[in-house]
């Protein structure tokens, strides 16, 4: 069991990878939308976004998710799987009992509650290196410093390594988990709605008498389970968004409670739903890719085991 345990992680690393690079240029467009920077609907962002800064410009960002996905990703399935057989062990005196409802439903809140802890810092500085490239004229509007005309594009952040030391030595260590309280009430409850419909898709669609679920089944499972997650996570996907994306040149909100207050008063409603779209959209191939590379990966682990013991 040991082995099964570790075998979890790195198969989350595999999935978390794949996701990351599938899904990250819609997660820029959907992280620009949420912070409330002009630009309007998705297809004007993607425009915005391309004609300015290039295709490059959906990709920024990326590499630090995409290296520190080794740690977030594992801990995320590795918990998950972890704690589900736990919980197994001691109801039923078996690891691999199938699951209740109520089993997937405590080992998701381990896994989104775990989560946070790694996931915070790295969304943080993800959002950060996103939002960074903004028009000084944008700045000139809130009162902050701004260069004559307001057409040179400002530069906060060099890299990953330099952002999280910028706001390290600006906000302290607390200043890497902004917007966390937003994070546990969008990853708790987004976890349950992000495994629970997997476990239970990937069971309804794999034929009966196959021992694993194929390949599409997985692919299915997982995309469908993704739109429902992140359509869902949306209204305080983007509260942690804004939360973490202030603190570039200005800071606007004082905690979770302050920003819904001044998102609804300034917007309305409708600002909660921003990105919406493209959250569905994004987190159908994402979340595909994310557990087809892990079940596909956590299948080969395991295969070579029993081929070495």
């Amino acid at each position: 069991m040991g082995s099964l345990q570790l075998d979890d992680f790195v198969a989350g690393w595999v999935g978390g990878a794949a996701a990351v690079i599938v899904g990250h240029p819609l997660d820029t467009v959907k992280t620009r939308l949420q912070a409330g920077q002009g630009y309007g609907n998705t297809f004007k962002c993607v425009l915005t976004v391309y004609r300015n800064e290039a295709v490059a410009g959906f990709f920024k960002g990326m590499s630090f998710p995409l290296v520190s996905i080794a740690i977030y990703n594992s801990v995320v399935f590795g918990v998950f799987s972890n704690t589900q057989r736990l919980i197994s062990q001691q109801r039923y005196g078996n690891s691999h009992h199938p699951p209740s409802l109520a089993d997937l439903a405590l080992a998701s809140m381990a896994a989104g509650a775990v989560s946070v802890g790694i996931g915070g810092p790295v969304d943080l500085v993800k959002i950060r290196l996103q939002m960074q490239t903004q028009t000084f004229i944008a700045a000139a509007n809130l009162n902050l410093k701004h260069r004559a005309a307001g057409f040179s594009v400002e530069t906060a952040y060099r890299g990953p390594v330099h952002c999280v030391g910028m706001i390290l030595r600006q906000e302290g260590l607390g200043g890497l988990y902004r917007g966390s309280s937003a994070m546990i009430l969008r990853d708790i409850p987004g976890y349950c709605l992000y495994f629970i419909p997997y476990t239970l898709l990937c069971g309804w669609i794999t034929p009966e008498g196959c021992l694993s679920p194929s390949p599409f089944s997985v692919w299915m499972a997982g995309g469908i389970a993704g739109a429902i997650s992140w359509g869902t996570a949306t209204p305080m996907d983007v509260v942690k968004s804004r939360l973490q994306a202030d603190g570039v040149y200005w800071n606007k909100y004082r905690g979770v409670i302050d920003c819904i207050s001044q998102s609804y008063h300034s917007e309305g409603l409708k600002v909660f739903f921003r990105g919406l779209t493209v959250n569905a959209v994004r987190g159908f191939p994402m979340s595909a890719a994310m557990f087809l590379g892990y079940e596909l990966s956590l299948k080969a682990l395991r295969e070579q085991a029993e081929a070495n013991p």
